[in-house]
């Protein structure tokens, strides 16, 4: 065979080489002829010839009618897509790919490395700061959220000192009505005010960030506009809160938990300023003529008072079953009833005394408040329990704070103002 390099320029011929061994520049030493024929059929095709579109048994799977005995045994699967994985699930333990922590020294074929860190490394690098706790209220769930909060009590009420600031309230609360709507506007709005403040208050106590100063205005602002026009001011002064809380928080000193913030503020201003505007709905002369609707609000504190009281006292005298031991082990069954009884009472005799008021009006009123009115304070006793404290304030002795006084109303005065629509007072 005779080879050089201008061979390598020249095209492929095909042909096998033929090695002579008469040829004097090929010496072949111990070379014997074939015993076997070659089969032309097994011969791989030259790399050059056209492909003739053949498929891999590996790409083309076992068939059915296989006569190869080893077909019984699973070949190698060949996968491209999602649909492949599916298809061959059965004959593929996909678990082992599965990342656990208690299979990790399961798997030897997995190594990983440990980070090597030098030691000026450490140095340099401070680790990073930890968020103050101080700045949040929210805590981790547990089985009972209320662990360790609600068993703060106070010392027990002077029941006299508790009546006789009750009757000079009451003289006040008189005198103001009598000088008309703008005067009884006032002491609504003033006492919605000092409520939601003790209401803030107690929030900041248990370490939420509300917006004290702009919910305080919420309060007060909405009161003035629905004084003014009426209830549709409550969707105004709501959609101000909301974009005027956002830049007060943006302009926050310090990062703190907007969230728990914006919850503090809005419950206060839904359920002390919302709830208790209706007051102020009612004694607007721009809603009921002949100042009527000053009747119907002294008529839902005197249901109230009645309420309160009467649950005080028949409480004291024979409760024993309380009403609702989680949220006021000291509201019984026996004072409801007793504040029920005296209610009814109120509505049926009192009530009538004022004009518009008549007999019937009055009773029905009295059966509604006396369902109403304790579900407000059950509602501040829910309030006061996640908070941890007994009274939510002490500006009124023997009553604990204004909030504490007007947690009834708070659902009285809306029922009320919707009941005079329902029955059709005017």
């Amino acid at each position: 065979m005779k080879f050089d390099d201008d061979d390598l320029l020249d095209e492929p011929t095909g042909e096998t080489p033929v090695v002579s061994a008469s040829d004097p520049r090929v010496t072949v030493t111990g070379a014997d002829v074939a015993g076997y024929a070659v089969d032309p059929a097994t011969l791989l095709p030259h790399w050059t010839d056209a492909p003739t579109g053949q498929v891999p048994i590996v790409v083309a799977r076992e068939s059915a009618d296989a006569v190869d005995p080893w077909a019984a045994i699973p070949a190698p699967a060949w996968r491209e897509g999602e649909a492949d994985w599916v298809a061959h699930e059965e004959q593929f333990d996909a678990s082992l790919l599965a990342v656990e922590k208690d299979d990790e020294d399961l798997r030897p074929w997995e190594f990983r490395a440990e980070p090597v860190v030098e030691d000026e490394q450490i140095l340099q690098e401070s680790p990073r700061p930890e968020p103050t706790r101080a700045l949040r209220t929210r805590r981790a769930h547990r089985a009972d959220p209320l662990s360790g909060r609600a068993v703060r009590q106070s010392s027990s009420r002077n029941v006299s000192v508790a009546t006789l600031t009750g009757v000079v309230l009451a003289l006040v609360v008189l005198g103001i009505f009598d000088l008309g709507s703008v005067a009884t506007a006032i002491l609504i709005t003033v006492s919605l005010a000092l409520a939601a403040g003790e209401a803030f208050a107690g929030f900041r106590s248990v370490g939420a960030h509300p917006a004290t100063i702009l919910g305080l205005v919420a309060v007060v602002t909405l009161d003035v506009a629905i004084y003014e026009k009426g209830v549709v001011a409550i969707g105004v002064v709501t959609a101000l809160l909301i974009m005027f809380s956002f830049v007060w928080y943006l302009n926050a000193e310090k990062m703190i938990d907007v969230v728990d913030g914006l919850g503090a503020t809005f419950f206060v201003y839904a359920w002390i300023g919302i709830l208790g505007s209706f007051g102020v709905e009612m004694v607007s002369p721009h809603n009921f003529a002949h100042q009527h609707g000053l009747a119907y609000v002294l008529g839902a504190v005197w249901l109230t008072v009645a309420n309160d009281s009467g649950a005080l006292f028949v409480g004291r005298w024979l409760g024993k079953r309380p009403l609702n031991a989680r949220l006021s082990p000291n509201k019984t069954i026996e004072g409801t009833l007793g504040g029920t009884l005296l209610t009814l009472l109120v509505g049926a005799v009192v009530l009538p005394m004022m004009h518009p008021w008549t007999l019937t009006h009055g009773v029905e009123c009295a059966v509604v408040m006396s369902v109403v009115v304790p579900l407000g304070d059950l509602f501040e006793s829910m309030f006061k329990r996640t908070l941890g404290v007994k009274d939510i304030g002490n500006l009124l002795p023997g009553h604990g704070g204004m909030l504490d006084r007007v947690d009834g109303l708070l659902f009285a005065l809306p029922t009320m103002y919707f009941l005079t629509h329902l029955l059709s007072l005017s």
